[in-house]
């Protein structure tokens, strides 16, 4: 199975998954990147679509249970003949979930499933999970989105999918609290638990790292200018080098106990720091995001490091 540094281009993404797992997120998300993006056509359909010319824009076709002609045999044979299909690079991509977390998603979204709209969700999962377990073995790429959000799962595919060859590598940095463990697809993770914690300070509890009084307060720890020193200028070191091997992305993530005060402060200035160093960069509060505060104003470096 290929990884996301590996040079595969293909010009057919074939998405599939059981119902819930983020399959239309994945649409969505390489529709973004440059794909055509297609959702349920029926499977009857898929080799005609590919006759003649070769497409101009590369494809990505959603495919499940919802599909007229759906069955797992027809899929699989499908596969195969498009795998033969005039030479067009083609990789299946399946986004898995538990099915825990697939029963958590119906019952808050209060929908029905597909396979199981007069009977629990739970029903449907199992007989959907039996249906596509041998195109599961098939996929050329597989994601677990049980512990993504959308914005994850989209960071994921860009690693994945988005388009090589850019002069910029793009930079993800993070802030999470490890009670909750760590974010998934980091490549860096620093801890920030030495730090003087602002939870401590009833006038900063209720704030965040963004707010430049815990800012302040943070940086007054007697270790915070040199670890913040450092970390600069290892990223600053390190992303040229990333960059010269041919990654397109890079995630870092910074974590304390809360994530809420020392890491969002240490991500930020991160941030800063790289956005001021001509790099693309996003930022990720993971804990503040999940309590819906992330969209608070964040000065002057809004209108420098991307969203």
């Amino acid at each position: 199975m290929p990884t996301p540094a590996d040079p595969i281009k293909p010009r057919l993404v074939l998405v599939t998954g059981p119902s819930g797992a983020g399959r239309t997120t994945a649409i969505r998300a390489l529709e973004d990147m440059g794909y055509e993006a297609i959702d349920n056509l029926p499977l009857s359909l898929l080799p005609r679509l590919l006759d003649g010319d070769a497409p101009e824009k590369p494809l990505a076709l959603g495919v499940d249970t919802r599909n007229r002609d759906f069955s797992t045999n027809a899929l699989i044979e499908t596969i195969d003949r498009m795998d033969r299909l005039r030479g067009v690079p083609m990789q299946v991509l399946y986004l898995d979930c538990s099915a825990e977390v697939l029963l958590r998603r119906f019952s808050e979204t209060r929908r029905r499933h597909p396979l199981a709209p007069a009977e629990s969700p739970g029903l449907g999962i199992a007989r959907e999970f039996d249906l596509l377990g041998p195109i599961r073995a098939r996929a050329d790429i597989l994601i677990d989105s049980s512990e993504m959000s959308p914005h994850d799962l989209r960071a994921e595919l860009e690693q994945w999918f988005a388009p090589q060859g850019g002069s910029d590598m793009a930079v993800s940095v993070h802030s999470f609290s490890y009670k909750r463990g760590l974010p998934r697809g980091l490549d860096m993770v620093l801890d920030c638990r030495f730090l003087q914690n602002p939870y401590w300070e009833e006038g900063l509890r209720a704030l965040d790292g963004r707010d430049q009084r815990v800012a302040d307060y943070v940086a007054q720890d007697a270790r915070f200018a040199s670890f913040r020193d450092k970390v600069v200028e290892l990223a600053l070191l390190l992303l040229p080098a990333y960059e010269a091997e041919g990654k397109a992305y890079l995630a870092i993530g910074f974590g304390c106990t809360g994530g809420q005060h020392r890491s969002v402060a240490m991500a930020e200035t991160l941030a800063r720091a790289l956005a001021d160093g001509g790099w693309p960069v996003s930022i990720r509060h993971r804990e503040l995001e999940r309590r819906g505060a992330a969209e608070a104003p964040r000065g002057d470096l809004q209108a420098r490091v991307g969203e």
